[in-house]
Parts: structure tokens; C-alpha cells; sequence
């Protein structure tokens, strides 16, 4: 009775895999119609299954009728083939036909197995345990030789697939192929009692793989979660295969190695007691491995569900202190307790934390200070360093490709505002000039009041078009106390203290021009504010550190409003005094930028109002008179 259960056992777990199969082949022609075909076959398989179950129960009548339906498998591949083939390339005339008339090849197939069911084309043998199984008769070959021709038709359309696609459709019909190869070995048994060869199926009890190896072999190249599924399908055919090879070996070399009681067991038990075992093991595994990982790893709790989370919520970090204040935060809610992420190392405590650090082959994450923490906690640790050292280098990237967008609209800006402003000082310098000379035959004070006014208007136009046209750097030494000198003597310094703080050699390698441009707008600026007090003070102090020419121009007039940020001070008509254009202040940033160097507010030095210029000393880039265009 073995031999029949182990049959009927593989018999009903081919028809249930068939329906599942149709049923998911069905969801999935939502997105891809040839499935449909796919279903129809795996349904067909279903069907013919249940007739070789219903003939073992005795029910001959339902057991014939479905098992004759025979052809209706092949037609069902071939309508598939045909569709799985054709779509996506160059239409091929004769596949388009054959597509065209596969109502009448399924009229064909109906005719054949109606015929088959009235000839009575089929029997029952005495078979396994004496249980009765399908053969041809006379009348069968029919059906038996047109079963046959459509799935050749089939295969040879696959085959011409072959030759005309590339790519992941070319490696999906490939497969098929191999897919073909193994149905027909496990068919071969099916047919094996209709030629009088009375040896019992050993193939058909590995029949439920063949459909699901199929369904593998069309969409292998397509879909995730069924490649997932076949890896571990594949995985299981393939230890069965393996069991199956030491067990005939055994069988074959156990007598004569001593082993009597084993020679003495039929080789099908053998088989069967071995796939038991093997089913069995692949069950339990996988609550072993997850009882194995709680033993070794207590509280470490990894799986897909929690590190997709971790690449979500880290993959929302828009700048470093982003991404580190998010990893602290998925760390603490998955450890329960705070473990500190550092990327500087200044930072770095003496307890348990991870320092990410650059080297010259990528980021690198490693937990510090883990004596004293589980195991389970440790392997978190080491998990989630790696993951987000991998974030690191992406946020690299993500912020290098702003920074160079951010350039390239500063830099098209500039140059649609440089046209812009030459073509306005053109336009308003013309009429500018009739005023001014019109002016001459009025009144005194109406004349001064006007040109006071021209004179405001043509510094806005002349700021404007240093503001917006393109720099050109002549790099040579310069020293700094007698450039003050110089500026200071152009401006108005009536009623205001005047302190410098330099050194007399202090020098710096820049274009002396532009710096003049930097100090007359900071200092014009400070004097605007500090004329009309009686008490005006402005110190200029400045002197080296390491590398870099430090300048702080202090006054004491009223502070500046806290609502204005630094970024936003800097920016064009921000901080706008009266009389002026309101583009001092972006032109000194935009000169300093120019050179390398820096400019900032500060009020923490005991004076309301300090500017502070940073200028490197040096510049490697440039030589004594090099120019660079900016």
C-alpha cells in the first residue's frame, strides 16, 4: 500500500499546486495577459490529476473523462508560448496567424478528447498494490500522437523565441527549456503502462515540481518574491536529489560492506523514510534557526521587515546632523537605551557609542566601548554600523550633487543678472545725465538735491554691475595697514575715532583692488552709523592665525536687528542703510568668496557691531600675478 500512498500523495499535491498556481497566474494577468494561457495549462494539469486520484478511488467514469482531456494541456502551453513569444519584439507574421487561429486549435483540441470519451480510448491496469491505473488503447493514438504534436508546436515556438529575444526574456524561455526537459522525464513514466511496460512511476512522485518549475521558468526574471520562492523550492528539489542518489547507493553497496539489515530494506522505503526526514527538517528549520539565533544572540531581534525601516527613516536625512540624530533615534527605539553616533573626533565619549569615520576606501562604522554589552546587542551594533555607513556615502553623494546644482544656478543667475544690470545702467545712465545737466539753471538747492540723488542713483547702477558682473582676480602681495591708509583717507571720517590695530608687515596675497572695494564698503558702512553720534568709534584690528589674514572692523553703533540671520544679512537690499544701494554687504561676500575667504557678524567681542574677514594668506591655486576669472 506504500507504493499507492506515496503515488496519491505526489497526485494531490500536483492538483493543489495546479489551482494555487492558476488562481496567482490569474491575479498576476492583471499586469501581464499571457498568464492567462498559463493558468488555463495549470488548471488543465489540475483537472488531469484529479482524474488519475478519481480512477485510484474507483470512480472510472470521471477518472476517464478528465485524464482523455489530455490535449488540452499542450494547447493551452502553445497559446501561451505563442503570446509569451510575440509581444515585445518585431511581430512575426506566421506567430501573429497562429495566434489568430488558436480558437479553432481549441475547437481541434475539444474535438479530440470528445472523440477520445465516445471510442472509449483509454483503459485500466492493475497497477501499484493492484490499484488501477490509466493506459492508451488502440483508440488512444489519436489523442496520444496530438497531445504530442501541439507540445512540439509549443516547444518550437519557444525555440524560435530563443533566437529572436535578448535580455531577461531570452534567459526566461532558456529556462523553460530546462523546465520542458524535466516534465518530459516525469511523463515518460505516465505513458511507460501503455506500452506494456509494467514498472512503476518513480518520476511521478516528483511531479508536483514540474508545474511550479515552470511558472519559475517564465517569470524568474521578472518578479522578486517569485525568485525568493524558487530559491528555496530549488533548494528542497535538490536535496531531494541528492538523498535519492545516496540512497541507491547505499542500497547497492550495503551488502557487500556488511550491512545486511540495510540490504534487506526495499529501496522505496528507503526513499520515502529519507524524504520524510528531509521534509521534516526543512519544517522545523526554520523555528530551530530562529531558537538557535535567540540562544546565541538574546535580544537581538533582525530581520527584512526592521532593516528596510532603517534604510527608510535614515534615507529622509538631508545633512549630516540629520542622519546622525536620526540613527541615534532608530537605535534607541530598537535597544532601549541611547547609544550616541559620532562623527567628529573631538566628540567622542568613553562609553559605548559608534564612531563613523572617511577613509580612503569608503566609510567606515564601528561600535566602541562593547566589553560590557550582549551579544545579541553587539550583532545590532555591527548591523546597523554597516547599514549606515552605507547612508554616510550615499549622503556624500546627495550632498555633493546639490552643492554642484546649487553652483550652477548661482552661476546662471549671475550671468542672467549681469545682462540684466548692463543693459539697466545703459538705459538709466542716458536719461540720468539729461537731469543732471538740466539741473544746472535751477535753483541752488534744488541743484544740490538733485545731484545728491544722481549720485545715489549711479552708485546703485555701479554696485549693481560689480554685484552681478563677472570678477577678475590680479593676485599679488599686499599689505594691509598702508591699503587702510589709503581708504580711509577717500572717505568722510569728520567726528569719528579711528583706531587701527596691525602690524606693519602684515601682508596678504589677493587682488588689491577688490580687497580695497571690501574695506571701503565695510567701513563707509560702519561711518553711515556711527557719524551722527558723538562718541563714533571704529577699530580695525587684524593679524595671523595659522594660515589665514584675521580682520575684525568693530563699531559702536546701534546694534544690528536679531531677527536678521547671517545667511540673510549678506543677501542683496537685507540690511539696507539710509542712503545706500543695499548692496554693500553682497558685494564683500561675494568678493570674499572670490578669494577663499569668509565673512561673518559677530557681538560677542565688547563692541556692538563687529564684522570679521577670514583670508587665506596664500592661496595655493594662485602665483604672484595670476589672474582668475570668477
Amino acid at each position: 500500500m506504500a507504493l499507492s500512498i506515496a503515488f496519491e500523495i505526489s497526485i494531490w499535491i500536483t492538483s493543489v499546486c495546479g489551482v494555487l498556481v492558476a488562481a496567482w497566474l490569474l491575479w498576476r494577468a492583471r499586469h501581464q495577459p499571457d498568464l492567462r494561457a498559463l493558468a488555463g495549462f495549470a488548471v488543465m494539469m489540475a483537472l488531469w490529476c484529479s482524474g488519475h486520484l478519481a480512477l485510484l478511488h474507483n470512480q472510472e467514469t470521471l477518472g476517464m473523462v478528465l485524464v482523455l482531456a489530455n490535449p488540452l494541456m499542450p494547447t493551452f502551453f502553445l497559446h501561451f508560448a505563442l503570446l509569451f513569444v510575440n509581444e515585445g519584439t518585431e511581430k512575426q507574421p506566421w506567430l501573429t496567424r497562429l495566434i489568430h487561429i488558436m480558437p479553432w486549435i481549441y475547437a481541434t483540441s475539444i474535438f479530440i478528447v470528445i472523440c477520445s470519451i465516445w471510442a472509449e480510448a483509454g483503459d485500466t491496469v492493475p497497477l501499484m498494490d493492484g490499484r488501477p491505473f490509466f493506459v492508451f488503447n488502440a483508440h488512444g493514438a489519436v489523442n496520444l500522437a496530438y497531445t504530442v504534436l501541439i507540445g512540439v508546436l509549443g516547444h518550437g515556438v519557444l525555440l524560435l523565441g530563443w533566437q529572436q529575444h535578448s535580455g531577461n526574456k531570452k534567459r526566461s524561455i532558456l529556462a523553460m527549456f530546462g523546465v520542458a526537459a524535466w516534465g518530459l522525464l516525469l511523463a515518460t513514466s505516465f505513458v511507460f503502462p501503455s506500452f506494456g511496460i509494467n514498472v512503476f512511476p518513480y518520476p511521478m512522485l516528483l511531479l508536483p515540481s514540474y508545474l511550479l518549475l515552470l511558472v519559475y521558468g517564465v517569470v524568474r526574471y521578472q518578479i522578486l518574491d517569485v525568485n525568493r520562492f524558487a530559491n528555496r523550492a530549488l533548494l528542497a528539489l535538490a536535496m531531494m536529489l541528492v538523498v535519492l542518489c545516496v540512497i541507491a547507493v547505499l542500497g547497492a553497496f550495503s551488502g557487500p560492506i556488511g550491512l545486511q539489515a540495510l540490504a534487506t530494506v526495499p529501496i522505496w522505503q528507503l526513499w520515502l523514510y529519507s524524504l520524510v526526514v528531509l521534509l521534516t527538517a526543512a519544517m522545523v528549520y526554520p523555528w530551530l534557526k530562529r531558537f538557535s539565533e535567540r540562544l546565541v544572540f538574546p535580544g537581538a531581534v533582525l530581520n527584512e521587515r526592521i532593516l528596510d525601516n532603517w534604510n527608510r527613516e535614515l534615507n529622509h536625512a538631508g545633512s549630516w546632523q540629520a542622519l546622525t540624530l536620526l540613527g541615534e533615534q532608530q537605535l534607541a527605539q530598537h535597544l532601549r537605551q541611547p547609544v550616541p553616533i559620532c562623527l567628529e573626533p573631538a566628540d567622542v565619549p568613553e562609553e559605548l557609542h559608534i564612531v563613523v569615520q572617511k577613509e580612503l576606501n569608503g566609510w567606515f562604522a564601528q561600535p566602541v566601548h562593547t566589553n560590557d554589552i550582549s551579544p545579541g546587542m553587539r550583532l545590532t551594533l555591527d548591523v546597523f554600523s554597516s547599514l549606515f555607513a552605507t547612508q554616510c556615502a550615499a549622503l556624500e553623494r546627495s550632498l555633493a550633487l546639490a552643492e554642484t546644482e546649487r553652483k550652477r544656478l548661482d552661476e546662471q543667475h549671475l550671468v542672467e543678472l549681469g545682462s540684466l544690470s548692463a543693459a539697466m545702467a545703459h538705459e538709466l545712465r542716458n536719461p540720468l545725465n539729461i537731469i543732471s545737466m538740466a539741473s544746472y539753471n535751477s535753483p541752488a538747492d534744488t541743484r544740490r538735491h538733485i545731484q545728491e540723488q544722481l549720485t545715489r542713483a549711479d552708485r546703485l547702477v555701479s554696485d549693481m554691475l560689480v554685484y552681478s558682473g563677472k570678477l577678475t582676480l590680479q593676485y599679488q602681495p599686499v599689505f594691509i595697514k598702508p591699503l587702510l591708509g589709503s581708504v580711509l583717507s577717500s572717505l568722510n571720517t569728520d567726528n569719528v575715532l579711528i583706531t587701527l590695530q596691525i602690524e606693519e608687515q602684515l601682508e596678504v596675497n589677493a587682488d588689491p583692488h577688490r580687497l580695497q572695494q571690501v574695506f571701503i564698503n565695510l567701513i563707509d558702512n560702519a561711518l553711515a552709523f556711527v557719524r551722527n553720534q558723538g562718541d563714533g568709534s571704529i577699530c580695525i584690528e587684524a593679524h595671523k592665525e595659522n594660515s589665514e589674514l584675521a580682520c575684525r572692523i568693530h563699531n559702536n553703533g546701534p546694534s544690528l536687528d536679531p531677527s536678521i540671520g547671517q545667511e540673510e544679512l549678506f543677501r542683496p537690499f537685507v540690511s539696507k542703510r539710509q542712503g545706500g544701494s543695499g548692496l554693500g554687504l553682497a558685494i564683500v561676500r561675494r568678493i570674499l568668496d572670490a578669494h577663499h575667504g569668509q565673512i561673518g557678524h559677530r557681538n560677542d567681542l565688547n563692541w556692538p557691531v563687529t564684522f570679521e574677514i577670514r583670508l587665506p594668506l596664500n592661496p595655493t591655486v594662485q602665483t604672484k600675478g595670476e589672474s582668475k576669472d570668477v
